[in-house]
């Protein structure tokens, strides 16, 4: 019963530590709601440890640990798949923002140049 106990807290520190950083605007829900979603089910397969048994025999697994294993591994290639995509939408972001400014400059040096001769 202590390592239930454990993870239940593991998990609730995880939950709450996810709320807070949203809480505070260091973490948007966006990307929050995942790890929210993973602590809620951990704690709930915790509590109805059946539940995971059953499942993860439906689905063919000989352990429920490797069912749980499996499930981290794909939580973790999909949360990597994704802000994989969030950072070359960024970088793609930095690249037309850098143009803007360079075609900002530019403009400034040509604006400044027809405005310091005397006329």
């Amino acid at each position: 019963m202590g390592i239930k106990i454990f993870a239940i807290l593991v998990s609730l520190l995880v939950l709450l530590s996810t709320l807070d950083f949203v809480r505070r605007g260091k973490l948007t829900f966006k990307y929050a709601f995942g790890w929210i979603a993973l602590s809620v089910l951990a704690v709930f397969f915790i509590v109805f440890d059946t539940v995971l048994f059953n499942v993860s025999r439906m689905l063919g697994f000989v352990l429920p640990s490797n069912f749980v294993f499996f499930v981290l591994l794909a939580f973790f290639v999909f949360l990597s798949l994704f802000l994989t995509v969030f950072l070359c939408q960024q970088d793609s972001r930095n690249d037309t923002m850098a143009q803007k400014i360079g075609i900002l400059e530019m403009e400034l040096e040509e604006f400044k140049k027809k405005f310091d001769q005397p006329a």
